[in-house]
This record gives structure tokens, C-alpha cells and sequence, in this order.
């Protein structure tokens, strides 16, 4: 389907700019989010009638949004979640968790302007990108954490992951039994042994 843009769209083009795109993508983002019009010829005359308008409208949201940004940009959100030892959410943390964390620090964020490519699953520090108008984006931190203090220790950029797989190492160390160096392969313990002649005797 060929369609006139509206605003500018990733990887498709700018305002005023007419492009082909799957029927789908049209019917159920592009034309329902009135991010564009069905290129015919009665929406090309309507949209050059109104291209200055569109284009100074366009104009002042994103001067809004670049205000907006630098109070968004770096942000840092906390949240705390279970987890196994080795780091990994009972759950996840999606784009509605994000969005949420960012409106209680005062930021008026809806979840259709977060992306993230897949889901939080693992504690850590995650760079999450923040679609503030279609040509200004900005990057907030994610500190996903067992708990407030882990969450402070992970933004001082210490790596609980890493520690976390290092206690599980130490720990399974601890379940290892004791070799004595000096015992010959095969050979059973001093006491087996005594145990082993007494018996031979009672026989």
C-alpha cells in the first residue's frame, strides 16, 4: 500500500514523503496511530493543503520533546525484583514497567515510547531507548536489582552478576570431599583396611 507520511517514521522517511509499505503495517499501526494517510488523490491534495501546518506542528512537539529529553536522557530507574542465584527473573521487565518507573520520577512516559527489543530477564544495568517524538530518542538506565542495596552497588558499576556466579562457585567447592595426597589409587582408607582384617580373622 502507498501512503503519505505524516511524520517522520524509522526506516520508512520524512514528513510529506510517500512510501510503499505492507498492507498490515498500514492498516494496524501507521493509519490508526494517524502517522499517515492512503497516498490517493484526494489525500495528496488535503495533505498539500495542509503541509505548513503539519510541518510547524511537528516543529513545536519536537522542540516540547528536546526540552523533555534533557530531563529524560540518563535517567536512572530502579526495580527490584525476584531472582534466582544465578541472576535470572522469576519474570521479566517489559516496556509497561519501564514507562511506569519513569512516571513515578516525574516523567510523563507512555509505554508506546519505550522500546526495548526483548523483555528484561536477568538482574543487571540495561541502556533502555525512550522515543520522545519521532526524531528525538533518549537513553535511561534500567538498574534491575534483588534489592535496594544491590541496586546501589550495581550503579557504583560493580558487576553483582559476576559475583553472584562466583559464590555459586565457591559454594560448590564446599561439596567437593577431601583427597589425601598420599593414598594410592584403589587403595581403601587405613580404617577400611583394619575393618577389612578384622573380619578375615573372625573367618
Amino acid at each position: 500500500m502507498d501512503i503519505i507520511l505524516l511524520e517522520r517514521v524509522e526506516k520508512l522517511g520524512q514528513i510529506g514523503d510517500i512510501v510503499s509499505v505492507r498492507d498490515g503495517y498500514a492498516r494496524n499501526f501507521l493509519l490508526p496511530q494517524k502517522k499517515a494517510l492512503r497516498a490517493n488523490e484526494a489525500n495528496k491534495k488535503v495533505f498539500e493543503a495542509n503541509r505548513e501546518r503539519l510541518e510547524a506542528e511537528n516543529a513545536e512537539k519536537r522542540v516540547v520533546a528536546e526540552k523533555q529529553g534533557e530531563t529524560v536522557n540518563g535517567e536512572e530507574i530502579v526495580l527490584i525484583r525476584s531472582a534466582s542465584n544465578s541472576g535470572q527473573l522469576y519474570g521479566s521487565v517489559n516496556v509497561r514497567d519501564v514507562a511506569m518507573a519513569l512516571t513515578e520520577k516525574g516523567h510523563k512516559i507512555d509505554k508506546r515510547q519505550v522500546i526495548m527489543g526483548a523483555p528484561i530477564k536477568t538482574i543487571g544495568m540495561f541502556d533502555v531507548t525512550v522515543t520522545l517524538h519521532p526524531e528525538v530518542s533518549v537513553i535511561v538506565k534500567a538498574n534491575v536489582a534483588r534489592s535496594e542495596d544491590e541496586a546501589e552497588l550495581q550503579s557504583q558499576g560493580i558487576d553483582i552478576l559476576s559475583q553472584m556466579a562466583e559464590e555459586v562457585r565457591d559454594e560448590s567447592d564446599g561439596f567437593t570431599e577431601a583427597l589425601d595426597p598420599d593414598r594410592e589409587l584403589g587403595e581403601l582408607p587405613s580404617a577400611d583396611v583394619g575393618e577389612e582384617a578384622a573380619e578375615e580373622g573372625e573367618a
